[in-house]
């Protein structure tokens, strides 16, 4: 894991740290997202804010 991967689980694990990434994630749709983690990830690399 790249030190920019590194910085930006931990500036997303700030940011919610007891929410999942999916419920404030732009493509929070089964069409849009086929990740396993869905709904409940709390690391994801498509992760994009609404």
């Amino acid at each position: 894991m790249s030190l920019r991967e590194r910085i930006r689980q931990w500036w997303l694990r700030f940011r919610c740290p007891t929410e999942f990434l999916c419920d404030n994630c732009r493509y929070d749709h089964p069409n849009a997202c086929h990740r396993p983690e869905r709904p409940n990830a709390v690391s994801c690399p498509d992760y994009t804010p609404r």
